[in-house]
């Protein structure tokens, strides 16, 4: 898929679309990340079709991002849940990004029904790029990106 995006495996963007491109998986991804772990819970929330539904489940579980466990409800048979990987925790900051451009530059009038918090304090975040190893905030409009070998320093 990566060379169908432009890219190569080089390109961290290109790596990630190459996993999280479909429609409906940041979705997926943000439910999870708000609690869901059952396919119905998925499913009643997005109103996605079970078919795609669970072909996104499963490239979510094939890229790290999800993981899939069993558990049985008293009385009940097996059944299969999805928890998020480390790796797919870490996307609750891409997720936080992406909340914040929509508000900047996609404003509704209606009151968004997702917050992303502190879970200690309650308090709002907000995305922010820093030096790496530092605390240092770098604002947005001087982030640019560059093409070449990375360097550290």
């Amino acid at each position: 898929m990566l060379g169908i995006l432009g890219g190569d495996d080089r390109c961290p963007i290109a790596r990630s679309l190459d996993v999280l491109g479909e429609k409906w998986t940041l979705m997926i991804v943000r439910d999870a990340l708000a609690g869901s772990t059952r396919f119905s819970q998925f499913r009643d929330s997005l109103g996605i079709p079970r078919e795609v539904l669970t072909a996104r489940l499963t490239s979510l579980v094939d890229g790290g991002v999800l993981e899939r466990t069993t558990y049985k409800p008293d009385g009940g048979r097996a059944r299969e849940e999805y928890v998020l990987t480390e790796a797919g925790r870490d996307l609750s900051l891409v997720l936080l990004a992406l909340g914040g451009w929509a508000d900047r530059h996609r404003p509704s009038e209606r009151l968004s029904d997702l917050l992303i918090v502190d879970g200690e304090s309650g308090e709002l975040v907000e995305a922010a790029a820093v030096v790496a190893g530092t605390d240092r905030v770098v604002p947005r409009e001087r982030l640019v990106a560059r093409r070449g070998v990375a360097s550290l320093g």
